[in-house]
């Protein structure tokens, strides 16, 4: 990767950026079918056509910046869905498994906002006002992302929460 100008950085940051929602693409409906809890079901789906529009996003991004739209393998996603599947594959309680995928889908959301907002912060530099408006589109879908994980995991709109489930399941030896 050649990184003399800003331009070039930013289309580092979307071919990694499209390499992560493309992985995610496909880990999504994997995890709707791992959990337990049916609003964490739900916003993982919400977030699965998410994904697909934020994908579509990036794509009139890279046209806006003039390249083409290339995947860049993402090894920090890699590792964070390696995590994922050892929480999915672990035998042990359904509920307890879903607060640690909560736990674990925040870190990818934290990762996708680092990456967005850094995208952002060049193409402002840029003056790409179109290419702003896209991808602090993404960024703000990704932020509300970790809000619902928050709520969904402390109890707050959703349910009784998550975590109280798994702790009353751990309590119980269940």
């Amino acid at each position: 990767m050649k990184l003399d100008t800003l331009t070039e950085a930013l289309e580092g940051e979307l071919r990694d950026l499209y390499d992560v929602e493309q992985q995610l693409v496909k880990v999504l409906p994997e995890l709707v079918q791992a959990v337990v809890h049916s609003d964490l079901k739900t916003a993982f789906e919400e977030h699965l056509v998410e994904t697909r529009e934020q994908l579509e996003r990036l794509e009139k991004v890279f046209d806006i910046v003039g390249c083409e739209p290339v995947r860049e393998t993402c090894e920090a996603m890699q590792g964070l869905l390696r995590e994922v599947d050892k929480i999915v594959a672990s035998p042990g309680n359904r509920n307890v498994k879903d607060a640690v995928l909560i736990g674990a889908a925040q870190r990818i959301e934290h990762y996708e906002m680092a990456a967005y907002g850094t995208a952002l912060a060049f193409a402002e530099q840029l003056g790409l006002d179109e290419a702003v408006e896209l991808l602090q589109e993404s960024l703000d879908e990704e932020m509300e992302a970790d809000e619902k994980l928050t709520s969904l995991a402390e109890g707050g709109i959703f349910t009784a929460g998550v975590n109280r489930d798994a702790s009353r399941a751990s309590r119980a030896g269940v």
